[in-house]
């Protein structure tokens, strides 16, 4: 299947584009789903789905049966209702009040991070005649939202006082789940256990909990509370390089181009802008549509390398907005039309999103998310539809 991202017809398209395995994402969900347990699954879409693109990562993880979906924003959680989404859809992030209407119109489950925004969202949903479904966040030691341990029982208390706000869940996040010392995850789930005991104390049911991300997945099993929530791991990449891999995934994304142009280039003539690179000797130099444009960082320069003929090639001269330059050698050889690989494998070569984020010193999160609509996305494996 192919999910044209600026023209509707792919003959229209450069040749660049992400190719998407649905197998491989359907394999890596299997993988986590049968190491969690009992806890159910609430996988992570934020920012198109780490780049897999959102309404076709969604509507394939609905039909293997998550619980729901989480997003970041409410924009996120409209388009997937837009496009057919049934299931429930969390957003994450915090609110403006004046969006409450909107939330509630998408049935979309709202984080309310603090007493003075679950009132908000009890008086919108009384004006509107509905009850809406909500997450209360608790910061347990990742200081960006939600109220803290001292003062979660008041809103805890106000979601019980809140007659038109059905209390679905609570959760917290982890800041070092993916760390090797495990001391300061340790302290946040013994922080979120001691604060959603008010439940119990109460002896009424407590809501659905949440506080493990992929990291805490991968590590800390003693977190797997009612729902657990993969999102880089989902899609076959490791949240840092000294996370713990207990769980074999593999990458779903690959992203392709071809070569567009090849020329001899002398022995001291300049490539690319600024003309800071030029070859010691007579090479081979071929070009790459594909750019800092499309989300190919422009500090890759004469730092990065692509896959051509199963080998890796180095980038040479600066990655412009829309091409870049590869040296593939004196004796190399590459023709117009021929495959290049910028993430994936080629042969028995291979280049990660981890490798791209260290050549660009970033991480595997923001090469995946940076890749932007002006790439194609291509649907491949079970699971694809026409």
């Amino acid at each position: 299947m192919f999910e044209p991202t600026v023209v509707d017809d792919p003959s229209l398209s450069r040749p660049t584009y992400a190719e998407i395995d649905l197998g491989i994402l359907t394999a890596n969900y299997r993988a986590v789903e049968q190491a969690v347990g009992k806890a159910r699954m609430l996988p992570v879409l934020k920012a198109n789905a780490y780049g897999h693109g959102l309404v076709h990562v969604a509507r394939h993880l609905e039909t293997l049966g998550a619980a729901g979906l989480a997003v970041a924003f409410l924009e996120e959680g409209a388009l997937l209702r837009r496009a057919g989404i049934r299931c429930p859809i969390l957003v994450m992030g915090g609110i403006d009040g004046s969006q409450i209407p909107q939330f509630l119109r998408y049935d979309l489950t709202i984080t309310a991070s603090s007493v003075h925004k679950l009132r908000e969202v009890n008086q919108a949903a009384e004006a509107l005649g509905v009850v809406a479904r909500v997450h209360l966040k608790v910061d347990t030691g990742m200081g960006r939202i939600g109220m803290r341990p001292e003062t979660a029982p008041a809103m805890f208390e106000a979601g019980l006082q809140a007659k038109h706000v059905e209390v679905d869940g609570v959760y917290s996040h982890f800041a070092t789940a993916d760390r090797k010392d495990p001391e300061q995850t340790r302290l946040q789930l013994d922080v979120f256990r001691s604060c959603v005991s008010f439940y119990r104390s109460r002896g009424i049911p407590t809501p659905k909990l949440h506080i493990a991300n992929s990291g805490a997945i991968l590590q800390h099993s003693d977190s797997y509370l009612d729902l657990v929530r993969p999102g880089l791991l989902l899609f076959g990449l490791y949240p840092s390089e000294e996370v713990r891999r207990t769980i074999d995934v593999m990458p779903v994304l690959s992203w392709k181009s071809r070569v567009v142009f090849f020329k001899v280039q002398p022995a001291g003539y300049p490539v690319g802008y600024g003309a800071a690179w030029a070859p010691h000797e007579d090479t081979r130099i071929v070009t790459v549509p594909a750019g800092y444009g499309d989300g190919y960082f422009h500090s890759l320069s004469d730092r990065g390398a692509v896959l051509i003929g199963g080998r890796r090639r180095p980038i040479v001269g600066g990655v412009c907005m829309d091409q870049f330059m590869v040296d593939i050698g004196p004796g190399g050889e590459a023709y117009n039309g021929d495959e290049v690989v910028l993430i994936g494998s080629q042969g028995d070569a291979s280049i990660s999103a981890a490798d791209v984020a260290r050549w660009a010193s970033t991480i595997p999160y923001e090469v995946l998310t940076n890749i932007n609509t002006r790439v194609a996305r291509r649907y491949v494996g079970p699971g694809t539809t026409s």
